[in-house]
């Protein structure tokens, strides 16, 4: 503000009122500045939200399966939900860890995890109403958790005299269980004992599976032979043969007609049903063992080995079809397929629980005719990822 203007008195000519103060008057320059600046900021704000509006939400990254999910430690089972895009994997430490998995960037996701097992977990299976999961460990007991939050539910102490390794559920009460030592257990869940106690095995049983009638119980063991109980009639029936090498997986094909068992010797045996005692046929895969089997089809298996891969595996013709992925030079551990057989999970040494897409498996065709091998020796890759290649990423409502 200017300073107010000073009065002198003067004789003449005749004194007169004073004049009122002038209005400060603004600089022209100044206010036409400031004025400019107003304008551009309100033309740059406008301009933000246009810019806003025409972006909008950026859309998600759709990938061709799941990524893959880390793990603090070498995780020696997964199982897959019955109905939903679930999974739990058992770690070496005892514990357990259930994801929602997803195709979508960013949206798998870790939802419990349960440290109830004081030893190595492993094995996990989901009940058929996928409401329940049961898990055996090391430390020789049978866990009982629900599904929805990881809570144990039941717990059976010292179930086996020696670690249990193998487990299987027959139907919603029994449950089959196979330990270090050979030993072969049967219980009703309703009760929480044993209704059949079994040691035919001289060594670890390495797998468990039923026929579709819930009557017949195979075994796979350490020992080189595949045994066969009676469930309903709670017996011993006989043993196969013994094979070379440990015996360690096992699965039904061709409808219940053939029962696979992996060695670890690489080689794949065959029996009929009701033929246990014998082999009716037997092939190699040229690896450098079959650790674990999971039927795609009626004829289509996928098998993994100690040496990171894993195959697809037609039966008659006994063929190796190719190559579905592998954790480079790592053990693996176990396979299984998701719940719309879309996606297949490995657990291995390398911390990796990894999925891999085999929705085009089932439409594979085997011919008698054998095409002449890669020159590499590189197997035919029957997944963009089979060989190591990164995952392919799309848009949605976009292209690959």
């Amino acid at each position: 503000m200017a300073a107010p203007a000073e009065h002198v008195e003067t004789s003449d000519p005749p004194e007169r009122d004073p004049e009122p103060e002038a209005p400060e008057t603004p600089d022209p320059e100044t206010s036409d500045r400031e004025q400019k600046e107003e304008e551009e900021e309100k033309e740059k704000e406008e301009n933000d939200d246009d810019d806003e509006d025409e972006e909008g939400p950026q859309e998600p990254i759709i990938r061709d399966t799941p990524a893959d999910i880390k793990l603090e430690a070498i995780a020696n089972t997964v199982a897959l939900h019955p109905t939903r895009d679930l999974l739990v994997c058992g770690d070496v430490d005892g514990d357990l860890y259930a994801y929602a998995y997803s195709c979508t960037e960013g949206e798998t996701r870790e939802l419990w995890s349960s440290g109830h097992h004081l030893k190595s977990c492993r094995q996990v299976r989901f009940s058929a109403d996928g409401l329940q999961l049961y898990s055996v460990s090391r430390d020789k007991a049978i866990h009982l958790l629900d599904v929805e939050r990881g809570q144990l539910v039941t717990r059976i102490r010292g179930a086996h005299g020696a670690p249990i390794n193998s487990l299987l559920l027959v139907d919603e009460n029994i449950l089959a269980t196979g330990d270090d030592g050979g030993t072969l257990k049967v219980w009703d869940m309703r009760k929480g004992t044993a209704i059949m106690d079994l040691k035919q095995h001289e060594d670890y049983i390495s797998d468990i599976a039923v026929d579709a009638a819930k009557r017949i119980l195979l075994t796979t063991s350490g020992d080189g032979t595949m045994g066969v109980f009676n469930i309903k009639r709670r017996r011993f029936e006989l043993l196969s043969e013994y094979q070379t090498g440990d015996l360690t997986s096992l699965a039904l094909m061709k409808r219940g007609k053939k029962v696979i068992c992996g060695s670890s010797e690489g080689t794949v045996y065959i029996f009929n049903w009701n033929g246990f005692g014998a082999t009716s046929d037997r092939f190699t895969i040229k690896a450098e063992s079959v650790e674990c089997i999971a039927p795609i089809t009626d004829n289509i298996m996928c098998t993994a080995s100690m040496d990171g891969y894993i195959r697809a595996v037609n039966l008659f013709p006994n063929r190796v079809i190719g190559c579905i992925g592998q954790h480079v030079g790592e053990p693996v551990e176990e396979i299984n397929k998701s719940w719309d057989s879309r996606f297949l999970v490995s657990s291995a040494h390398d911390q990796l629980l990894k999925f891999w897409d085999i929705s085009e498996l089932k439409n594979t065709k085997v011919t008698e005719y054998r095409k002449r091998k890669k020159k590499d020796g590189r197997m035919k890759s029957l997944t963009k990822k089979a060989h190591g290649e990164n995952d392919f990423f799309r848009r949605t409502h976009g292209g690959t």
